[in-house]
């Protein structure tokens, strides 16, 4: 299970994500990083756990329709269970049927799957049940599910080509020095000629990948698998995000990205009947810690009566196109839709620099594999050239 974490620590406070089975072990957990925590608590993301099965959006979107053909919610859900061959996902549905039926509302009992169903989707339903508009806010989510697979997309498809560069010209290298690099090294041993500097490095290395090519081969595998060990614990701790915000131009485009999932999930929420407040911590989820302290900051003002605009420009969650977008919905009453359209505006900036981030970062990375390749190469065949000239 997830817990959301607050903790104390020498950088002030700082939120985290942990799994374990229960409350005193995420305690024992933070208490191990040295941070002293303030609060462990069942996480309620706005996201659903990228771990979990059930397929939601499919879900929402049967369920409008059925609901839009006429039949009650009850109905819906057990004609959707009796249709499911998946197992897992019918005992989703199987359990929220039997709260149902023991007069739950539904809004409870999606909260007593939040493994399932995420803090937003939970929100948008209980706001649904007060103004009886179920079928408004199924479409809005799915709007909103829409989007964030958009963007998600567009960031998957701006890094496939570059991951299949990188491994692609690690194969090469790693074939040419662990396979062609020792058979040139032993043909070169035996004429007796003197190599230029750099081949007689790369020939050394041949030697000595060739007499222990096996121990060479056991050890890459562990440092593989020990880059990949800590690269995943590198990212669970934050600080793959905390080094990528530092990069320029990448730091900026993260923050961006990051404030326009902020204001599409307040806008879903506001648009859905919810306060602003509320709104505010059923989306914390989707914060990093940083910006998570700028959100209760913002939360805080607000609740002391200051306009959301006021607050979140005095928080730095806002950028100038969206200050005058909020400007306009808090004095038209139309916040939230002014929310999602400064989502919308921000994501075509998001594309547009992933486009030339893409465009620009390609054809360096080939550069890059195409340099390391091309020396290994020439460093082989300097000396055959170099025995032609003398044969000549």
């Amino acid at each position: 299970m997830r817990f959301a974490v607050r903790a104390i620590g020498a950088h002030g406070v700082v939120s985290l994500a942990i799994d374990a089975a229960d409350a005193a072990s995420a305690r024992e957990q933070v208490l191990a990083q040295d941070l002293r925590p303030l609060s462990v608590a069942p996480s309620r993301s706005v996201l659903p756990d990228r771990r979990s099965a059930f397929p939601l959006a499919l879900f929402s979107q049967e369920l409008l329709a059925l609901l839009e053909a006429g039949l009650t919610l009850t109905e819906a859900i057990e004609a959707l269970c009796d249709k499911e061959p998946r197992s897992a996902t019918r005992s989703v549905l199987e359990r929220l049927l039997r709260d149902l039926r023991e007069g739950q509302r539904f809004s409870a009992a999606l909260e007593r799957q939040p493994e399932h169903f995420p803090a937003l989707y939970v929100g948008l339903m209980r706001a649904a049940e007060r103004t009886s508009s179920l079928p408004t806010s199924l479409a809005r989510y799915l709007e909103y599910h829409g989007q964030l697979d958009i963007i998600r997309g567009r960031l998957v498809s701006a890094l496939i080509y570059p991951a299949i560069l990188l491994v692609v010209g690690g194969a090469v290298t790693a074939f040419l020095l662990g396979h062609v690099v020792p058979r040139f090294a032993g043909i070169y041993q035996g004429t007796g000629r003197d190599l230029p500097w750099l081949s007689q490095q790369l020939m050394a290395w041949g030697g000595f990948a060739a007499d222990h090519g096996r121990l060479l081969a056991i050890a890459a595998l562990a440092a593989l698998a020990a880059s990949i060990v800590a690269a995943r614990a590198w990212w669970a701790s934050g600080g793959a995000q905390r080094f990528a915000r530092r990069l320029p131009g990448i730091g900026s485009t993260l923050v961006l990205l990051e404030l326009a999932r902020l204001y599409l999930a307040l806008g879903t929420l506001l648009d859905g009947g919810l306060p602003i407040l509320p709104a505010m911590r059923l989306s914390e989820g989707l914060l990093s810690p940083e910006m998570l302290l700028r959100h209760h900051a913002a939360a805080a003002a607000i609740e002391r009566g200051e306009s959301v605009s006021q607050a979140f420009a005095a928080a730095g969650l806002v950028t100038p196109v969206a200050l005058r977008l909020l400007r306009v919905g808090e004095r038209s009453g139309r916040l939230g839709e002014m929310l999602g359209r400064a989502a919308r505006f921000h994501d075509g900036e998001i594309a547009r620099r992933i486009d030339a981030f893409a465009r620009a970062f390609e054809p360096l990375l080939m550069a890059a594999i195409g340099l390391v390749v091309g020396t290994i190469v020439v460093l082989l065949y300097l000396p055959i050239f170099d025995l032609a000239g003398s044969l000549q």
